[in-house]
């Protein structure tokens, strides 16, 4: 079920960001189902930078999808802030809107919309227009981009448009925010700035973050590494250069 998250108990408060515990994914086709995710369990605790690596094919957008409330697994439970998640749609919906941030890889940015009514997107469940607007600037401001809140993506570069984007799954406090592939599609110098500015975000709101990625410079700078193989969840990998290993494969 759905709560209201602003009012929980301190217990709850203090519970893990996100929880999967004994997540399997399988899809019917053929002659036997594919097993995507084999009976993944998780815990991300509040303040929490986790990279999730794996080849591809491993199962990594698959689990990725789960831990954001876009798919639902076959079986095993989601707990978000110390609750259990049912898999309704009006709850999942209510979930992905108030409590879950994302940052992909092409941005999703509006084209037609500047910077900070980009960022005010994040906000929508704000009724108070000068409130939002105060605070999609505020959080522009926080990513660097004050003096570019009136541009537009097509007028931005890939970094910052990786930063709008940033801003505009932070300005609603997520829980968690889940993040797909951040940096594919940067050059070295705005990859490396958008992981300092996660790391920096995280250190100054405790937000958790979930990231999946290929890209070794991006994983270098992270703190928890977690490996997925053939849909199986490993949390504990050997070696930090098996990591890196993982990383560029």
């Amino acid at each position: 079920m759905i709560a209201d998250f602003a009012m929980l108990p301190s217990a709850q408060q203090r519970a893990p960001a996100l929880e999967l515990r004994d997540i399997t994914r399988a899809y019917e086709g053929g002659a036997e189902a594919l097993v995507a995710v084999r009976h993944a369990n998780l815990s991300i605790q509040r303040g929490d930078v986790v990279a999730l690596v794996g080849p591809s094919g491993s199962g990594k957008s698959t689990l990725l999808n789960i831990a954001g409330f876009l798919d639902t697994p076959t079986s095993g439970s989601r707990w978000l802030e110390g609750i259990e998640i049912d898999d309704t749609p009006r709850t999942l919906e209510a979930v992905r809107r108030e409590r879950i941030g994302f940052v992909f890889q092409n941005f999703n940015l509006v084209s037609v919309l500047s910077a900070l009514e980009n960022v005010e997107l994040g906000l929508f469940m704000q009724r108070d227009k000068r409130k939002r607007r105060e605070k999609a600037r505020a959080m522009l401001a926080a990513v660097g981009l004050a003096a570019r809140e009136k541009h537009r993506p097509g007028q931005l570069s890939g970094g910052e448009q990786q930063r709008v984007a940033l801003a505009r799954a932070l300005a609603k406090e997520p829980a968690i925010v889940i993040a797909d592939e951040p940096t594919a599609n940067l050059d070295s110098a705005n990859a490396h700035a958008v992981a300092e500015l996660i790391l920096a975000t995280n250190a100054s709101l405790g937000t958790a973050f979930l990231i999946a990625s290929h890209d070794e410079r991006l994983c270098a700078q992270l703190p928890r590494r977690i490996e997925m193989r053939d849909g199986v969840l490993h949390t504990q990998p050997e070696t930090n250069r098996e990591l890196v290993d993982i990383c560029v494969a």
